[in-house]
């Protein structure tokens, strides 16, 4: 009788690992924490950091708002509970965030029809509105986005099984808004398709439409029967005013849209951690509202059951307390305020150094990004030779920048630029 071979335990251990489920998962993309990464790596003590997308303050310290302190001190001195808010969350956050948005007096939050979620901040909103869309949306299921736009819009909307197209926003040749082809493809899409718009401070290029132009981009939107999904990620933060920066959503119900929105409490309350947003529909009745409150509460509750209670219930105590709430609209502004002062020095700062380049276009940009005009080979200068550290694209976070670093990023970008 033949023996029976057994196989050394070296080579069963090998094959084991042969026959992984996981064997043919690729490698991803370097994400944009890479640039911070690269940054940690360099030991210039003069290094910049102008890839992240959160607010320093003038030391290019995390800022947290006083207000965001008062309020978080009086809710655990409240002592509330822990308990599940229910699936569309906090019913003041809700009720706050909405009224934020459309204006406290808007009819149609008089008139009972705006559906509304919390969500897990803005990217949250957008998934929830991606998946509404896939589900409900009766044109096709397809968003189109501007170029550029913020790099998660796509991956957003297609993880929520819909297309994703485009329409022309920027023109690298101005370093502005590309109005004339933003009207025009907006003329060619299909007749009543979905359109995201960047309602104030557009994410990456800080080039937004004025009012004059919003009030045309309305107009071309209700004649092609689109509907549009508004991503309000910096109400307040862009211009130092929530009034102001919400002109865009206001106006367009005002003239009969029914609007998607997603918004963030990341940016103007410095909240980032704390995942605090909304998601609201406007609808065409208070019955519709009913039936489209419904759905969210459907597409919610396998996601993730709930949201968290904590961030929600900052906002809703900074947005319902009138002294609180004078203090942060003041905060907000001291916010948008300084970056506005570090456009304008980082501007003033080139033309100092003899630069022969318009850079207007770096003041008359607003929120926290910037265009920047460099292509990618200078930007990669920029990161090799002076420790400043951005995307490839030329964006730059305005956040980074300090009185303490403004001169000599500006000599950097005038070395790669002349």
């Amino acid at each position: 009788m033949l023996a029976r071979q057994v196989a050394p335990r070296g080579q069963l251990r090998a094959a084991a690992r042969m026959i992984s489920a996981w064997a043919k998962v690729p490698q991803g993309p370097p994400a944009i924490l890479g640039i911070t990464e690269a940054f940690k790596a360099d030991s210039n003590p003069k290094k910049i950091n102008l890839g992240v997308g959160a607010y320093r303050d003038d030391q290019g310290k995390p800022y947290v708002l006083p207000s965001v302190r008062q309020a978080e001190k009086s809710l655990v001195d409240e002592a509330l509970d822990k308990e599940y808010a229910g699936i569309t969350g906090v019913p003041s956050f809700v009720k706050g965030a909405v009224e934020l948005a459309y204006g406290p007096d808007s009819p149609v939050i008089k008139e009972g029809r705006v559906a509304a979620t919390q969500t897990i901040s803005g990217t949250g909103a957008l998934r929830i509105g991606g998946a509404f869309i896939q589900r409900w949306f009766p044109g096709q299921k397809k968003v189109y986005i501007p170029t550029p736009s913020w790099a998660n819009h796509a991956a957003v909307f297609k993880d929520s099984g819909l297309e994703v197209g485009t329409y022309r926003y920027y023109n690298k040749d101005t370093i502005g808004l590309d109005f004339e082809g933003l009207i025009e493809d907006l003329a060619k899409m299909p007749k009543g398709s979905m359109v995201m718009l960047h309602a104030c401070a557009h994410n990456p290029t800080g080039v937004d439409p004025t009012f004059e132009q919003w009030r045309a981009i309305s107009d071309a939107v209700k004649k092609a029967e689109h509907t549009v999904f508004f991503d309000m990620a910096y109400q307040g933060f862009a211009s130092g005013s929530v009034d102001k920066d919400a002109f865009a959503v206001r106006h367009f119900i005002e003239e009969g849209h029914r609007p998607l929105l997603a918004q963030s409490f990341a940016k103007n309350m410095g909240l980032y951690g704390e995942r605090a947003g909304a998601f609201s529909v406007v609808t065409e009745s208070a019955e519709e509202k009913a039936r489209v409150d419904s759905q969210i509460k459907i597409l919610v509750r396998p996601l993730y059951s709930n949201p968290p209670i904590h961030g929600a219930r900052i906002v809703s105590k900074i947005l319902t307390d009138p002294a609180l709430n004078k203090q942060w609209l003041g905060e907000v502004k001291e916010m948008a305020d300084r970056i506005i002062r570090m456009r304008a020095l980082l501007k003033e700062n080139l033309e100092k150094l003899g630069s022969k380049k318009d850079w207007s276009h770096i003041t008359s940009q607003i929120g926290m990004f910037a265009y920047t005009g460099l292509n990618a080979e200078q930007m990669k200068v920029l990161a090799e030779e002076h420790s400043v550290y951005a995307t490839k694209d030329g964006r730059i976070s305005v956040a980074g920048i300090t009185s303490g670093n403004v001169e000599r990023l500006a000599q950097a970008i005038y070395a790669v630029t002349g």
